[in-house]
């Protein structure tokens, strides 16, 4: 699972992250929020964990417009603020949960862990383009009901791409999500491995599907680019 830590305060980050480590958390940390939001908005994360008081832009501004930007991702706002009006404002902004400081790292987690069960509650088990299928629950990639089977980088990469079909998704993005230790040549490796999908997706007489968009990225549905 891969979390985005926007804490300013670097001694708390460095406490939460080793905590978060040893739980098995792919962490990512920013201090401040601009940095936490650029990070929001080029990754996908599973959640976020997002102070209220942060320099340059508050955990308050980011929310709301990592929301508006469609980032659905569930955040867990921190704050010592505890009054019934900050707390509906947390809620308000986009959170899906508040924890006032000073806090137990154990409740932090259970919070965490609860927000994540909801969201794979949240999550559709197929997802469809087209005549492709996407059965999470079963690990089963279908086009036109014929079975298609693949790797499991493979069956990542498309999984990304499904869930922004007709976005460009860049490499940068692709490589950061499936090779979460950030191997040498990740380009490289995400344009093999996208090659070697697009054969088995767009097999035969199937009107293509994933396109690569020039200068950019890869898109699943729409026309090329």
């Amino acid at each position: 699972m891969r979390l985005l830590l926007v804490e300013d305060d670097k001694k708390a980050a460095r406490l939460l992250t080793r905590g978060l480590l040893e739980d098995g958390f792919i962490v990512e940390v920013a201090h401040t929020g601009p940095l936490g939001e650029q990070l929001g908005l080029a990754n996908r994360y599973d959640v976020i964990v997002l102070d209220w008081l942060l320099p340059q832009k508050d955990g308050l501004s980011v929310c709301r417009d990592l929301r508006l930007h469609g980032i659905r991702a569930p955040i867990l706002m921190l704050t010592a603020r505890d009054s019934l009006p900050d707390r509906v404002a947390g809620l308000n902004s986009g959170a899906d949960d508040y924890l006032t400081k000073p806090f137990a790292f154990e409740e932090l987690l259970a919070r965490i862990h609860a927000l994540l069960r909801r969201s794979e509650l949240s999550r559709p088990p197929v997802l469809t383009v087209e005549d492709l299928a996407l059965d999470s629950s079963r690990h089963l990639v279908t086009r036109g009901g014929v079975e298609v089977s693949l790797t499991p980088k493979e069956y990542a990469i498309l999984e990304v791409l499904m869930r922004h079909a007709g976005q460009v998704v860049t490499r940068t993005r692709l490589g950061e999500t499936v090779w979460k230790d950030e191997p040498e040549d990740l380009a490289n490796l995400v344009d093999v491995h996208v090659s070697h999908l697009r054969r088995k997706i767009d097999h035969g007489d199937r009107p293509a599907m994933i396109h690569t968009v020039r200068g950019r990225g890869f898109r699943l549905g729409g026309c090329a680019a």
